[in-house]
């Protein structure tokens, strides 16, 4: 496994180390190649040297690597998060990630927000178009400035970029024996992208019919994941209502730091970040939780086809959290670190 290892900024170092030391233990077990070249992208090194991305960089990606681990990324020291769009997004629409899989699922009863719910009741995925929407940047502003401004930012979805995601959804349903897969748009409000979607989504559907395929409007959506989320499997939806329905799930599974997210293209090189952003004022600190990180680790390690070694990666986190070794914010008392640590220990592979 030669992996593009990102640090990023803030504690996306922090976190990054403990996924690396993870990864470096599985493969010292199971007697795997791991091979992590670690490469300076960041604010330092864009602040340093003007630049974001080397020329040549993401097609260097994409050629020599099998896969890239990202930490995260923010700096106030660059106001625009140019470096952050560059790096990220650009990996993204460069190298046409065009799933984003984000796993919502809770390791324990007690890290689960909802009264009279538990761990059982909180496992589905949400499945996010990554590389269109509101995010592409098409707009702009007219008179910036002035009291007559005007700002425009164009949602744009395309027929290719709708069906490759929503096909995955169900690919992946079918392929995990999962039996319903939701679709959540704003077809009321947005009509034309809204029926893009729609028909989308019941053409492909018509493929699978040994799965129940529904829809749900995005609010309601994030008001049924809070009163039920055992009526969900699959969630397919496009890139900005899956960046907020999937924060949603991850407070369902005891916050942003125990969430994990995966950025594919099938049969290329791809892209695991955890989903957390860099929190600059705790980075150094030990404060951090990296089971988010390792918990991508192990969505890495099962996308590189060593699904034993992820689901032992995944027990082990799952034993820690239980047994009380981790950091404070899911009930433990250990530095970023000790909890990596903690994770090796408890690793059965």
């Amino acid at each position: 496994m030669k992996i593009a290892v990102i640090p990023g900024d803030g504690i996306g170092v922090d976190v990054t180390a403990e996924a690396v030391k993870v990864l470096a233990r599985v493969a010292e077990r199971r007697g795997l190649k791991f091979e992590p070249v670690f490469l300076p992208w960041s604010a330092d090194h864009y602040l340093k040297t003007g630049e974001t991305v080397p020329p040549g960089g993401f097609d260097d990606l994409s050629r020599n690597y099998d896969a890239i681990f990202m930490g995260a990324f923010g700096d106030p020291r660059v106001p625009d998060m140019k470096h952050a769009a560059e790096i990220l997004l650009g990996a993204r629409f460069v190298l046409d990630l065009y799933v984003n899989y984000r796993p919502v699922r809770c390791l324990d009863d007690r890290l689960c927000p909802l009264k009279g719910f538990g761990a059982k009741d909180v496992d589905f995925v949400v499945f996010r178009e990554n590389t269109e929407g509101s995010y592409v940047g098409s707009g702009g502003h007219l008179k910036k400035g002035t009291a007559d401004e005007v700002a425009v930012q164009e949602d744009i979805s395309t027929r290719k970029g709708v069906e490759r995601i929503v096909r995955y959804a169900f690919e992946f349903a079918k392929k995990r024996g999962k039996k319903r897969v939701v679709m959540s748009d704003k077809s009321n409000a947005m009509r034309f992208v809204g029926d893009l979607w729609q028909r989308t989504f019941k053409e492909v559907a018509r493929a699978f019919p040994e799965i129940e395929a529904s829809h749900l409007y995005i609010d309601a959506l994030c008001m049924q994941m809070v009163k039920d989320p055992r009526q969900f499997e699959v969630i397919v939806t496009n890139n900005m209502f899956g960046d907020i329905a999937t924060d949603l799930g991850a407070s369902l599974q005891g916050g942003l730091g125990m969430a994990a997210s995966g950025n594919l293209h099938p049969g290329r090189v791809s892209m695991f970040e955890p989903v957390h952003g860099s929190a600059p004022k705790y980075a150094g600190t030990g404060k951090a939780n990296p089971f988010g990180a390792i918990l991508t680790a192990a969505l890495l390690l099962d996308h590189l086809g060593h699904p034993g070694e992820a689901a032992a990666v995944e027990a082990a986190v799952a034993a820690c959290v239980r047994e009380g070794a981790a950091t404070a914010d899911v009930g433990g008392s250990l530095t970023t670190a000790a909890a990596g640590d903690a994770v090796c220990q408890r690793l059965r592979v």
